[in-house]
């Protein structure tokens, strides 16, 4: 096998690049970082006439000339040729209905002087809006390979392939030459750094303090070099993009032609008048939440009750097939229980991924970042700040990272602060056990199912609790710095239905196999926390139930379950969770809770878990009894009632809607503020407010 080919994609955003990405990739991707940066670097292998392609999809960016943290990373990486994974070649991917503005990028990064394929995407739509491209024409004028890929169908990925495998160094022509500008800085540049590209030099000059991989010295030798040669930054950056611009009007001249206007623009324009009204499109976007809440619960529930059965059924299997002794009770009580915490909730993870990614690939999501655009501003949000709080449903991590693109500082700050109230998937097997507990399965006006509304309702108390924790931050920081929110509308479209299902694949497996990993670990420590106890209380259990309780048969089912909870009682978990059963008994929970409390600080979903673990250890070895039925069977030792009463379960999801419960969450905000201060006061802050918002809901409700 020959060596890796390397290959980067870049292109605008909403120009099809992912859907590229995914048509070469598939399934085989991965995420890491890029070297020395915190921003996310998603690759891809795929191997053609035995060659293997490694393939690496850039963050979106309208130009080479970054505005926020993420663009910094595209001319960062196309530039450090010492990268491992230089590219060979790169990919530009232009939307072929807005192709005067995309190969803006594309003129720039023709200039890097690396071999490049230009990639046009939505030549239907572009047919459709009266735009016909001649292909040989771009080819000739742009002297580059272009290819044609419909990210529906596939159609031209075959040709891409064939091209990267083809495609050669040429000879370098400049599409804009940049030593019309500063003749003197570049050649200087060059030879210190032994560059062999005059426009690389140049973007040595004009970002000079964002390169990551230059040192301070080198830095210094730059910035004196400009004030030596008088080198105006700004200013040659407009002259040079107002040329391109010339440039690229000229040849498209001889490329596209244009007939009458299409219905796609006419179309698109009719909708928005809809979707994007002051009144019906938050009427619309919120019957979307319904629906999309309400589907959750609804299709979800009955794969995992199979699931749920299926884990039940597997631990009493196990208790039955395997010989008895500490490795079958491990097996049986702690590891099985806690891989069923995490699977039982695939389905819904499932549903809530495949909703995102239709609404995103339908072009609708844009429409709501710009339709709540202006009552974030009330509460002191950037227009910006919609992207990382829309994100934040599935995940608070890259959520925060993606604060990157907002350029004022205290504006960052609030939405990063705020961004963790947003209810992510990790709260929803949380939500999902305690609404299937204390809401019954009945029907609101014989349409909506109430499970359904209350878990819509939780999310839009995380969604409140967020802009007015932005209000609050708002009048601490006292921002006054007015900010611009700018994004392009792309046009409605039916989604590819093979970039959900891989959204949908990717972020599951991604659940599991992360959350996963750490639910299994603590389940194993849970297990030998609530297995075993100090002193003699613990190993004396059997003599102690049968002096406390002398009416009980010592060979009956009852004297067993009495063993059993006496020795939980009295574990090294059942020690901890007491510990803390004062601080939490007016919110209504007892030391098991309390236990699940503690542990769910390293991931909110790891309360499932280790509650299956917890009422797991002791069981009836003959019991195939499910997580639900478990929890519906456990009594307040107190009132005598079922302990998970509606109070209890309201508390409890509202904690949850609001608690700080994340360590990677909290790491990512030290990384992305590179102060403990943030991420300390979030967590303070917001454990403080879930634990009063927690004790006001139960002695309400109670």
């Amino acid at each position: 096998m020959s060596r890796t080919i390397n290959v980067a994609l870049v292109g605008n955003p909403n120009a099809g690049k992912t859907s590229v990405f995914n048509l070469l990739t598939g399934m085989n991707q991965k995420v890491g970082n890029f070297p020395g940066v915190t921003m996310d670097k998603v690759s891809g292998l795929y191997s053609y006439n035995n060659s293997p392609i490694n393939v690496l999809d850039l963050p979106g960016t309208y130009s080479i000339y970054p505005r926020s943290m993420d663009e910094r990373v595209v001319f960062d990486f196309l530039s450090d040729e010492n990268a491992h994974d230089f590219p060979d070649t790169i990919i530009a991917v232009a939307d072929a209905s807005n192709l005067e503005r995309n190969l803006l990028l594309f003129s720039e990064i023709k200039d890097l002087g690396q071999p490049t394929i230009l990639v046009l995407t939505m030549l239907d739509i572009a047919n459709k809006q009266g735009l016909n491209i001649d292909i040989s024409a771009l080819e000739k004028e742009f002297n580059t390979t272009v290819i044609t890929v419909n990210g529906r169908n596939g159609e031209g990925l075959e040709d891409l392939k064939k091209a990267i495998l083809d495609t050669k160094h040429p000879e370098h022509v400049p599409f804009y030459d940049v030593n019309d500008l500063s003749p003197e800085i570049i050649p200087i540049i060059k030879d210190k750094f032994e560059l062999r590209n005059d426009y690389i030099a140049y973007q040595y000059a004009q970002q000079t303090y964002s390169k990551s991989f230059l040192s301070i010295d080198e830095k210094q030798f730059i910035a004196d070099a400009k004030v030596k040669y008088n080198f105006c930054d700004r200013q040659f950056q407009t002259t040079e993009t107002v040329e391109r611009y010339k440039i690229i009007r000229k040849k498209l001249q001889e490329v596209v032609i244009r007939s009458q206007e299409g219905v796609v623009k006419n179309r698109t324009s009719k909708l928005d008048k809809i979707l994007t009204h002051k009144i019906y499109g938050y009427l619309i976007f919120m019957a979307v939440l319904l629906l999309m809440f309400q589907t959750i619960f609804e299709w979800a529930n009955p794969f995992m009750d199979w699931i749920d059965m299926g884990f039940a059924e597997l631990s009493g299997l196990a208790n039955d097939l395997l010989p008895p002794g500490v490795l079958t009770d491990l097996l049986a009580e702690g590891i099985i229980p806690g891989l069923g915490g995490v699977v039982i909730f695939i389905p819904q993870i499932a549903l809530l991924f495949c909703f995102i990614a239709i609404l995103e690939e339908s072009g609708y999501m844009a429409r709501v970042v710009f339709l709540t655009d202006k009552i974030m501003r009330k509460f002191g949000l950037n227009g910006k700040s919609i992207v990382p709080l829309i994100s934040g449903v599935a995940c608070a991590i890259p959520a925060i990272m993606a604060t990157r693109n907002i350029e004022s500082w205290k504006d960052r700050i609030i939405t990063i602060f705020v961004t963790p109230f947003m209810s992510c998937s990790a709260r929803l097997p949380v939500y999902a056990i305690l609404i299937s507990l204390v809401i019954p399965e009945k029907h609101v006006l014989g349409i909506f199912n109430l499970q359904g509304l209350t878990l819509m309702f939780l999310y839009l108390l995380g969604f409140f609790g967020a802009i007015f924790s932005a209000l609050i931050m708002q009048k601490i920081l006292k921002v006054k710095e007015r900010s611009y929110f700018i994004m392009e509308l792309p046009v409605y479209r039916w989604p590819k239905w093979r970039n959900v299902w891989i959204t949908i694949f990717s972020k599951s497996r991604t659940f599991v196999f992360e959350a996963g990993k750490i639910i299994l670990a603590i389940s194993i420590i849970l297990w030998v926390l609530a297995s075993y106890g100090p002193g003699d209380k613990f190993d004396q259990a059997t003599t102690t139930v049968q002096a406390e309780q002398p009416s009980l048969a010592v060979d009956s089912q009852a004297f067993e379950n009495a063993v059993s909870a006496y020795k939980l009682e009295n574990s090294y978990a059942g020690i901890l969770g007491k510990s803390i059963e004062p601080a939490i008994a007016p919110l209504g929970y007892d030391w098991k809770i309390g236990i699940a409390l503690i542990t769910s600080f390293a991931a909110r979903e790891v309360f499932v878990g280790t509650i299956a673990t917890i009422y797991s250890v002791g069981a009836d070895e003959e019991s195939e009894t499910t997580i639900k039925e478990k929890l519906r069977a456990e009594i307040n030792p107190h009132t005598g009632d079922p302990m998970y009463t509606f109070a209890l379960g309201m508390s409890l999801m509202v904690f949850y809607a609001f608690a700080m419960q994340c360590m990677s969450t909290l790491a990512v905000v030290y990384r992305e503020t590179k102060s403990y201060k943030w991420p300390l006061l979030q967590l303070f802050y917001m454990s403080g407010l879930a634990y009063l918002s927690a004790l006001v809901v139960y002695q309400v409700l109670k």
